[in-house]
């Protein structure tokens, strides 16, 4: 019998748990303590890791435009960073 493809493990986490193991991710990679294969790991890791938090973000932004639009007095704009 043929297994289910299983869920990426990142899509099970919340934004700021995510956010966590990316940061714990990029710390353990400027270190340089980490063998070559197990460097290349962690930045697969940290690429999947920074997909997903970027997807929930989106999604969060999505939300947002919504619930603005469905509102009668609030205005819409869109948002603009501090940079």
């Amino acid at each position: 019998m043929a297994r289910k493809p299983s869920k990426n493990a990142t899509d099970e986490l919340d934004f700021e748990t995510t956010l966590a193991q990316l940061e714990s991710i990029v710390h353990g990679l400027e270190n340089g303590d980490l063998a070559l294969e197990d460097a290349l790991k962690e930045f697969e890791r940290g690429i999947q890791l920074a997909q997903a938090g970027q997807q929930r973000l989106q999604q969060a932004e999505q939300r947002i435009q919504i619930l603005l639009q469905k509102s009668e007095s609030a205005e819409l704009s869109d948002y603009q960073p501090n940079e």
